[in-house]
Order: C-alpha cells, then structure tokens, then sequence
C-alpha cells in the first residue's frame, strides 16, 4: 500500500496554500514533512484525510481515492488537540474506538496496552481535563493508533512534550512502522526526522523545495561540515577560500566547506600550526539545508 499526491494546489480564495504538490509515500516506512509555520503542512495532511477538497490534482491510498471506505485505515493526530475535556480517557477511546467499527472488548484491551506503555494505567478513569497537556497528548495519540491503522498521520507530534516523553513517543512511532504502518509525520524539529525518517520533503510557500531519500538529500547539498578542536588560534581557517560558514565554539571551530576538497586543505594547514586534538568530518545536518534552501523566510 502507498500514498500518492498527485500535482495537488489548494486555493483559498485568492492564497495558495498548497502549489502543485507531488509526493509518493513509500509503503511501510516514515516520511517526514519539513517547512516553517504557513508552509501547507497540515493543509496537506486534511486533504489526505479528505477533510479538504484539493483545488487541481488527485490523492489515492493503495490507489483507491480515499473517501469513508478507506478512512478506517487510515489513523491522524492533528496539530490542534481535539480531546473531549469532560471525558474520561475510557470513555473518550471507547468512542472513538466505536467510530472506527471496534467492539468494545477489542477497544479496552488496546487502551489497556497502550497506557501501561505510556506508564500512565491509572489515567482510565480520569477526565482529560485533569491531564497535563503531555498526558493528553499521549491520549491523543492512543486515539490516533487504537484501531491499529495502516496510514498514520502525525501533525507535530512531539511538540510540547518534555524530552522523556518525545522517547517514549518515538519508540511507539518506531514500533508501529517496524509492525508495517506507512507514517508521515511533520515537525519543526530537524533532528527528529534526521533520527526517524528514510524519506523527507520541504515544503516552503506550499511548493516542494527539497524532496527525496535522506541520505541523497545530503549528499547531492554537497557541502560538509568540519569540526576542529585545537590550543591554538584557528581564525585562521574562515579565510581559506571555500569555507562557507564558521562559527567559534568552546573547543574550538566548526565550519561549512563547499566540497570534501577544502576539508582537506584545511587539514593540511592545521598539521602545519601544532597539535589537533579532534578534527572531523560530518555530513550536512537537515538544519544546514533547511536554512539554506528555505532562508531568511524561517522563523
């Protein structure tokens, strides 16, 4: 099973909120989808779910159009929580779980799997508006995957949580895919898709500006990262032609170089100032290219 946008613009009156957006998401695995605030990230996500009609273009699950047919498969934690507040958490799952066409057997033995694995069993009984927002994320997330789907959407998953939390969500996330859910998730946070996400896409304006395989994606920026840690004064380096960026640190520097040649260069030149304690050679971060290719415009 995979998903397909195909060429999708949404305009709301005369705002493009999406641009012709084209995107395959492999089966089983996890996509990350990168922009700042305004990009069309969730816009994009509704008209998946066929909470919104696209303008131009066409999006199919398993290459059927997703409509209520489909929709049972298909699991979504939106950015905005919608938790009904003077619920209980049993009581809220059972009614979501209902919706989804699961017996109520089959809804309390999942609800009681994944509260025990969030550490947070007593919570059954406690109306969601007695939870830290954490707690009712997790609750959140519970509904999003109670009916074991094989799509699942993640708005901003791990926002707002302390960092105890995020490991725990992750470790969920990383389960479900492991088990054959296809995952997208969005976020703001570049190391979390770097760490979860074989394939990505950064969308700015609504229009892809980066798109493919992790790992193809930092290669083909072609820029490196260098670190070097020394006794002695390393300013030195910010005038070799081909650094692009250079940053002090309390160690000492960290660079950007057009290419692995100027990495070398470097090394040479240091070799010839006294004794290098690290020198090292990393690829791009997913930040260095979302600066890059998405600018001054981030926020």
């Amino acid at each position: 099973m995979s998903l397909h946008i195909e060429n999708i613009t949404k305009k709301f009156g005369d705002f493009v909120a999406v641009d012709h957006l084209s995107l395959a998401i492999p089966d089983k695995q996890m996509f990350g989808l990168l922009g700042a605030n305004g990009a069309g990230k969730t816009t994009t996500f509704r008209m998946i779910l066929g909470l919104l009609d696209p303008t131009e273009g066409k999006i199919t699950w398993n290459g059927k159009k997703i409509n209520y047919d489909v929709s049972g498969e298909i699991g979504y934690l939106p950015e905005e929580r919608g938790l009904y507040p003077k619920l209980k958490v049993r009581d809220q799952l059972v009614y979501l779980g209902r919706l989804r066409n699961m017996r109520k057997p089959e809804i309390l033995n999942e609800m009681t799997y994944w509260l025990e694995r969030f550490k947070v069993p007593e919570y059954a009984n406690k109306k969601i508006e007695e939870l830290s927002k954490g707690n009712q994320q997790k609750i959140q997330f519970i509904a999003a995957v109670i009916h074991k789907p094989k799509l699942l959407i993640l708005d901003e998953p791990f926002s707002g949580l302390d960092p105890v939390n995020v490991e725990l969500l992750k470790d969920a996330v990383i389960d479900l895919k492991e088990q054959g859910t296809s995952i997208v998730f969005s976020s703001h946070r570049m190391e979390h898709v770097e760490e979860l996400c074989e394939h990505l896409c950064i969308l700015h304006s609504g229009s892809p500006v980066v798109h493919g395989e992790l790992r193809n994606v930092k290669r083909s920026f072609g820029k490196k990262n260098v670190v070097v840690h020394a006794d002695f004064d390393l300013s030195f380096i910010e005038n070799i032609r081909g650094v692009t960026k250079f940053r002090k640190t309390t160690e000492g520097v960290q660079v950007q170089v057009k290419d692995e040649v100027i990495s070398q260069e470097i090394f040479q030149a240091l070799t010839k100032k006294g004794f290098v304690r690290k020198f090292h050679l990393e690829e791009p971060s997913l930040h260095d290219i979302f600066i890059e290719k998405v600018g001054a415009s981030y926020e």
